[in-house]
């Protein structure tokens, strides 16, 4: 039997490139539902191709759009809003869960569906980032596995397969560095959104690109592994690598170290969250080391104080991982719409941090609430009142 797989957020990077895994093993896997925000007619293109029984539209605006788009495809049923999407990845045909929304918007439908016992392929790393405690209480209960996506998760945990229970010293959490790595910090005054969408060596969304440009991507990485491995943050030690062939490493209580190398490809790590624990051909680049060095660096917080941000969070606990979250999802989009500048983004988000109530043992109702009052605080200090 062909295993089911729903796709949150398809029409995104990872979503894409997900798609392209199922097509080149459309023996093994089949999709039974794609889901978008906005990109109403690449979502129409992408069902046509593979023929899902659902969609979701998340907003509700496009509906009509779409359906439009799709009237000769009745046998492929249309829904939208939020609730649909926390509706459909209950529906019992479905193996696994792909979670490729960007930010907070991917923490609901991914709680229903580890309660509804999905297998959870994880790329939306806010959902751990916001909630993490809650995630893993759920992940227990339900007895959901989690699949990491994200690329330095992958390799950690592929590092780690076959491991039991012998002790981590450390995890070695990869970075590339952005396309700021060598630019003197008094030049990031000026720099523009086109140049932060510069990536060195991945293709991404914006709002990933941008969060990778001020390295506060790697901290919601550190917050991600020690919620996904069970490691205390003062554990993860960020390194940054340029050429981003390794892609993160785990060293044990005996000082041997297990790395992951490959070349930037994110369907790699997709596909082994689709196959585990067996390994599938995939087609494209292999790994050449005769080509180029392999070099490391110690990330400057003073330069990017968004990794300081985080790890600050992560120590404080409780709801402020979710306010670190929200303001940065207010900073990210004003600096892509030149309301703020590069600096301002860690200015912003640190006296956001400083400002919203803090809750030491949040719920989901709080976690919601939380964000709502983040991004208000948040889009206040960026307009200036």
């Amino acid at each position: 039997m062909k295993k089911q797989i729903c796709i949150l957020g398809s029409t995104g990077s990872i979503g894409t490139q997900a798609l392209d895994v199922i097509e080149q093993h459309s023996d093994l896997y089949e999709v039974y539902c794609l889901t978008a925000n906005n990109r109403v007619e690449l979502l129409a293109q992408q069902a046509r191709k593979f023929q899902p029984a659902a969609l979701v539209i998340a907003n509700e605006e496009h509906y009509n759009e779409l359906q439009t788009l799709l009237a000769d495809q009745p046998q492929i049923k249309v829904y939208a809003g939020k609730t649909a999407l926390c509706d459909i990845v209950e529906a019992d045909p479905i193996d696994m869960v792909l979670t490729a929304m960007v930010g907070f918007s991917g923490l609901e439908p991914t709680i229903h569906a580890i309660k509804a016992r999905k297998k959870i392929c994880l790329a939306n790393k806010e959902t751990l980032v916001v909630a993490g405690e809650l995630i893993c209480k759920l992940t227990g209960e339900h007895h959901t596995p989690i699949l990491p996506v994200d690329s330095e998760h992958s390799a950690i945990f592929q590092s780690i397969v076959g491991e039991g229970d012998n002790g981590i010293e450390r995890i070695l959490l990869t970075a590339s560095g952005g396309p700021f790595r060598l630019l003197p910090e008094d030049k990031l005054t000026t720099v523009t959104q086109a140049d932060a969408l510069k990536h060195p060596t991945w293709e991404m969304g914006a709002k990933i690109t941008i969060d990778s440009a001020t390295m506060m991507n790697k901290g919601f990485e550190v917050i991600e592994a020690k919620w996904l491995f069970g490691v205390e943050a003062r554990k993860i030690q960020v390194l940054v690598h340029p050429q981003s062939i390794i892609h993160s490493a785990v060293e044990f209580v005996d000082g041997s170290v297990k790395a992951q190398l490959g070349v930037p490809d994110m369907r790699l790590p997709i596909q082994y969250a689709f196959s585990y624990p067996h390994r599938l051909p995939l087609k494209g680049s292999r790994l050449d080391l005769f080509r180029q060095p392999l070099e490391f660096f110690e990330p400057d917080l003073n330069k990017f104080p968004c990794l300081s941000l985080a790890f600050d969070a992560i120590q404080k606990g409780g709801n402020m991982p979710c306010i670190l979250n929200a303001a940065n999802e207010v900073v990210n989009e004003g600096f892509r719409t030149e309301q703020c500048s590069f600096p301002d983004i860690g200015r912003i988000i640190q006296q956001t941090m400083a400002t919203v109530s803090y809750d030491a043992n949040p719920s989901l109702d709080v976690y919601l609430q939380t964000d709502t009052e983040a991004r208000r605080v948040a889009h206040e200090l960026m307009n200036g009142r």
